[in-house]
């Protein structure tokens, strides 16, 4: 005889419940399999792919396009040089831009006060001002310093320089555009010095190294690996921010393109032109940064097994001798 709730009577229940699992488990295996359906996925896809036809007969079918123009002025020499114009306006700023940004992110996580409210205005000001306004500032900077002067303070010049001189229509343009990129820069390496482990800081001071030798040598080299993916589209954007320097007259490609359609009336075909170099350009600095994305992670890969080797050659060894 068995009473409710004895072991006997709970057995008898598990063991017909594990029974009509595994029955229920058998035929949700022999169950047949129908996949699921998403309609709005094919009609999503039928009306993209009837845009994307839509828009390539255009391209092809279009007589106000001129390709022939497209083709002819493609390589010419003054969009070539517009070209250059662009790319150097691209690497000096960026490479002004990242050097303050450094500079910008140090002094913002300093323990000094003084150091981190400079800092805090220079990213307020340069991050809320458009980098149009600062160019257009930038070149017309004669009208409030007409002359540059080198010298003591209250006291003799030494040197003097002429600001229409000194601030031509390209230096204004990198000004502008470096010292904005300054400012996002700078929080941008800020929060790659931040994610570098406290511990490898620590350890680097305990075996003797100065604060500012840890800095170069241990923490910034990991944190530009970090940021290398923003900086990379950084780079990108500010190729294309170049094209506002065409407001100042500055030769680069976009006003190569304005000056050459403003003789020939050829507006669309010129700026086609235009948007073809530009693809050109942001195409290849994709791939670019693509591959050193690609050589960074095996880097960081290779640097880990080998950390593990050699921790491992400290450890204790077990057995024969």
């Amino acid at each position: 005889m068995t009473f409710a709730g004895s072991p006997a009577q709970g057995s008898e229940e598990g063991g017909a419940f594990r029974g009509a699992e595994r029955g229920a488990f058998r035929s949700a295996e022999g169950a047949r399999r129908v996949p699921l359906r998403h309609p709005w996925w094919w009609a999503g896809g039928a009306v993209l792919v009837l845009l994307i036809a839509l828009f390539a007969r255009l391209l092809l079918t279009n007589e106000n396009l001129r390709w022939s123009v497209v083709l002819e002025y493609l390589f010419d020499r003054e969009i070539l040089g517009g070209l250059v114009t662009t790319l150097e306006l691209t690497v000096l700023a960026m490479v002004l831009g990242l050097a303050i940004g450094v500079v910008l992110a140090v002094m913002r996580l300093s323990a000094n006060p003084l150091f981190r409210s400079v800092s805090w205005l220079w990213l307020w000001f340069f991050r809320g001002v458009p980098p149009l306004v600062q160019m257009v500032f930038w070149f017309n900077l004669a009208t409030l310093i007409p002359v540059i002067e080198l010298g003591v303070p209250f006291g003799p010049t030494l040197a003097s320089w002429d600001t229409n001189t000194v601030v031509s229509s390209f230096s204004a343009a990198i000004l502008g555009l470096a010292l904005t990129e300054s400012a996002y820069a700078a929080e941008m390496i800020r929060a790659g010095i931040q994610a570098v482990p406290k511990g490898q800081t620590e350890a680097a001071l305990v075996v003797g190294m100065s604060r500012f030798q840890v800095l170069r040598r241990v923490v910034l080299p990991q944190a530009l690996r970090i940021v290398v993916p923003p900086i990379g589209n950084d780079l990108i954007s500010m190729l294309k921010f170049t094209s506002l320097v065409s407001v100042l007259a500055t030769p680069d490609l976009l006003y190569s393109a304005q000056m050459i359609y403003s003789r020939n009336y050829r507006t669309i075909p010129l700026l086609l032109v235009a948007t073809i170099w530009y693809l050109v350009l942001t195409t290849l600095l994709t791939l670019a940064q693509q591959h050193v994305e690609r050589r960074m992670k095996v880097t960081r890969a290779t640097a880990g097994r080998a950390g593990d080797v050699r921790r491992l050659r400290f450890l204790p060894s077990f057995g024969k001798a």
